[in-house]
C-alpha cells in the first residue's frame, strides 16, 4: 500500500532540509515553511545552487517552531544561531561575508520562492526511485540522492518510478490524494545542474547527467508514456492543489491513492 514514507521542507531556498512529521498545506498550495526564505543579491536574483556552488559548503538546521536557524560557516568551529524574524540583519550581515557580496533575505509566507511558479505543491518522489538512482552512480548514497533532488514528500511501499503514474501523456492533470490531502499531478521536473553536485562539497561528479538520462530512459517503466519527456533528464512530479486542501495537513503514514480520473 503506497504511504507517506518522509515530508522534507527547505525553508531557505538552497539551504539544508528539515525532516517533519507532519507539514500544514497553504491556500497557494506550497506547503507552509517549505522556501518560505531566500537569499537574494542586490539586484534581486536568488543566490542558489545553480549560480553559487560554494552555497553547498554551509550547514544549517532549523527549529521551525523556534523560528531559528544554526549555521556552520566553513571554517569556523562555531555555530552561529539566529532568530529567522528577530536577528535577520545579523544573518543577512553573515551571509553577506560568506558570499562576499551584498545579500538580503526574501520572505514570502504565502507561496514560498519555488522554481516552477506554476505548479506551488510539494514535490513527489518514491523512496524506491532514489534508491535505483542512487544505484546509477557508484559511491553515492540513497541520502545523497535525496539530498541532491530535494522532493518534499516521498513514497514508501512502492516499485521505482511508481510517481510517474502521476502526470499523463495528454498533459491532463492526475488526481490523487494523499491522507485527507487531494494533489493533482502535473508532469516530470526537469532538473538543473544541483543535483550533480556533491551536496555536502559542491563537487561536480563526472557526466552526471548523461549518465542519468541514459539510464532514466533505458528504465522507464513500459506503462510510462515516452512524450511528456522532451528529455529525459527528469525526476520527481510537480504538484498543484486545489483550494479545497488548504489548510489540511500532510501526516506520516497517510495512505496516498491515485482517483479515477
Amino acid at each position: 500500500m503506497p504511504y507517506l514514507a518522509k515530508i522534507l521542507l527547505y525553508p531557505v531556498k538552497s539551504l539544508d532540509g528539515v525532516e517533519v512529521e507532519n507539514a500544514r498545506v497553504l491556500a497557494s498550495g506550497a506547503l507552509q515553511h517549505d522556501r518560505e526564505f531566500a537569499i537574494i543579491d542586490e539586484r534581486g536574483r536568488f543566490v542558489n545552487g545553480k549560480r553559487y556552488a560554494k552555497i553547498h559548503l554551509l550547514r544549517a538546521q532549523f527549529a521551525l517552531l523556534n523560528r531559528t536557524i544554526s549555521l556552520q560557516i566553513p571554517g569556523d568551529d562555531l555555530q552561529k544561531i539566529f532568530h529567522l524574524d528577530e536577528e535577520r540583519q545579523g544573518l543577512e550581515a553573515t551571509l553577506s561575508d560568506y558570499f562576499e557580496l551584498a545579500v538580503t533575505l526574501g520572505q514570502n509566507s504565502l507561496m514560498g520562492f519555488p522554481d516552477d511558479t506554476f505548479s506551488l505543491g510539494p514535490t513527489v518522489i518514491s523512496t524506491a526511485t532514489l534508491a535505483e538512482v542512487a544505484s546509477w552512480f557508484p559511491g553515492l548514497s540513497v541520502n545523497e540522492m535525496r539530498r541532491r533532488m530535494r522532493a518534499n514528500i516521498e513514497i514508501g511501499g512502492v516499485p521505482a518510478f511508481w510517481e510517474d503514474q502521476l502526470f499523463s501523456e495528454q498533459g491532463d492533470l492526475v488526481s490523487f490524494r494523499v491522507g485527507d490531502v487531494h494533489l493533482f499531478g502535473v508532469n516530470s521536473c526537469q532538473r538543473c545542474i544541483v543535483p550533480t553536485r556533491d551536496s555536502y562539497l559542491g563537487k561536480a561528479y563526472p557526466n552526471f547527467q548523461k549518465i542519468f538520462a541514459t539510464q532514466r530512459q533505458a528504465t522507464l517503466p513500459n506503462w510510462v508514456a515516452s512524450s511528456p519527456f522532451n528529455h529525459f533528464y527528469r525526476l520527481s512530479v510537480n504538484t498543484q492543489l486545489p483550494p479545497s486542501s488548504a489548510g489540511k495537513v500532510l501526516q506520516l503514514g497517510d495512505e496516498v491513492d491515485i482517483l479515477l480520473h
